[in-house]
């Protein structure tokens, strides 16, 4: 499946757009003189996230976000440059549902905790927006939602000890984990629901290869586990649970390594 790219845009634009609800002081009133116009890029962009919701990314287009708004496609072009920007746009603002606390606000817990605030409810976006997994964000929107969430993770990871360096180090790994499994879990989600075949019967069906194929003498780590259980997943542990492991051994790592360099 084709992957969309964010910040493929027009820079300039793109930013403008993504900072439109910042860019003008309090107060000042930019609506045109005369009828009041039918739509807006808030308007567009929900739309948007509204059609990669219900039918997946690979639908939304320019064309069937005017139909979603009863409008002429040509109209969206008067708000905004295309669907590269669109993208930008619909990513940054799903970030924003994460919703975490911002400067001056109150938090509670140590930093470990603060990052998995973080991690829980990014996951939980990525989920509400199985979407998310299909647009690389190699280069990502540099607008409110994203700088939201890369400010939250800094502040929390500096009760960690780290210096600046490590701090974007650090931030960066947790992201990538935390995107990696996030989206993982939807493309999954997303295999049962296109093929009506859970994974648990995916594999049953391919049982016959660990004895007409697999060789034990070139994979013997591989036999090891396997004689020993690790491929049997418990019908008790959940994505949740493989997420929390995985996340509490980044941190881990993390907390050792501070402790270490002291």
């Amino acid at each position: 499946m084709a992957v969309e790219r964010s910040g493929g845009g027009h820079p300039e634009r793109t930013m403008a757009l993504l900072w439109r609800a910042h860019a003008e002081p309090a107060g000042t009133d930019r609506t045109p003189r005369g009828r009041k116009p039918r739509l807006s890029v808030d308007a567009i962009v929900r739309a948007a996230i509204a059609v990669a919701d219900t039918e997946g990314l690979p639908a939304m287009s320019m064309s069937r976000v005017a139909d979603e708004l009863g409008s002429g496609t040509m109209s969206l072009y008067t708000y905004l440059p295309g669907k590269a920007e669109l993208i930008d746009l619909m990513v940054d603002q799903v970030l924003l549902e994460c919703a975490l606390p911002g400067p001056d606000e109150p938090r509670t817990g140590d930093w470990r905790q603060q990052v998995e605030l973080y991690a829980h409810r990014a996951r939980e976006v990525h989920r509400r927006h199985p979407w998310l997994w299909q647009v690389s964000l190699v280069r990502p929107p540099l607008g409110p939602g994203v700088l939201a969430v890369h400010e939250y993770l800094l502040s929390a990871l500096s009760g960690a000890g780290l210096s600046a360096r490590q701090l974007v180090d650090a931030a960066g790994a947790v992201a990538t984990f935390v995107d990696a499994a996030a989206r993982r879990e939807a493309e999954s989600d997303q295999a049962e629901q296109v093929t009506g075949e859970s994974h648990e019967a995916w594999w049953a069906a391919r049982e016959s290869y660990w004895d007409r194929f697999f060789d034990e003498r070139a994979h013997p780590a591989m036999a090891r586990v396997r004689r020993e259980g690790g491929y049997e997943r418990a019908a008790t542990e959940s994505n949740a649970d493989l997420f929390a492991f995985g996340l509490a051994s980044l941190l881990d790592g993390i907390e050792r390594g501070v402790t270490r360099r002291r």
